[in-house]
């Protein structure tokens, strides 16, 4: 499925980015919708279904975790945002560790947003990248689970996604399709962050 030779090492999972790595290596951060399947998507992108816990319940991932690519740099784990079958006081909790890790967080490169391909643009995925723009946050769309959609469903979901967001966007960000279950689409993902990588080194 990927190209490159990848060495993956859970670092630490931080509750307050204050306690992230402090060795300024890129971050790439994966986030979405509870239960979109982000968990998965990061097994399979680091080819080691265990690395990340894999849970039918939503809200599961609770912190921020680090896991070393390469000696390179960091995939990120975080929090999903939505309605998890949660508290109201630990989604509250989650909404502040996602918001201040994106605020804060200077070694944040690019922010993977990752989509249900099965539905129609939804509002809280909106709104959600709606804020990444008007804090100026680089962004990729992630469409997950296309094993779960016909190849028509998959086509116009992606396009009605595109459509809304030419409404007030200028420029699209990079949009990657995937499934976790037939192990498609990573490569496409790990080719664009070796791109911003090497872009990172030119002087």
């Amino acid at each position: 499925m990927n190209p490159y030779t990848l060495s993956v090492t859970y670092v630490k999972s931080s509750e307050y980015p204050s306690q992230c790595p402090t060795d300024g290596l890129p971050e790439y951060a994966f986030i979405g919708r509870s239960n979109v399947g982000k968990s998965s998507l990061i097994n399979m992108l680091a080819g080691n279904e265990k690395l990340s816990k894999v849970s039918g319940t939503p809200g599961k991932t609770r912190l921020i975790s680090h896991f070393l690519v390469n000696k390179r740099w960091y995939m990120v784990d975080l929090p999903g945002y939505g309605f998890a079958k949660t508290s109201k006081s630990n989604r509250k909790q989650f909404s502040s560790i996602i918001t201040r890790y994106i605020g804060e967080r200077q070694s944040l490169t690019l922010l993977f947003v990752l989509i249900d391909v099965r539905h129609e643009p939804q509002r809280i995925d909106l709104e959600f990248i709606r804020q990444l723009g008007e804090r100026g946050v680089p962004f990729a769309l992630v469409f997950t689970k296309a094993d779960k959609a016909s190849g028509r469903d998959q086509r116009n979901n992606m396009e009605r996604f595109r459509r809304t967001l030419l409404e007030t966007w200028e420029e699209l960000p990079p949009i990657f399709l995937t499934s976790s279950e037939k192990k498609t689409g990573g490569e496409e993902i790990l080719q664009y962050i070796e791109h911003v990588n090497s872009c990172l080194q030119k002087p």
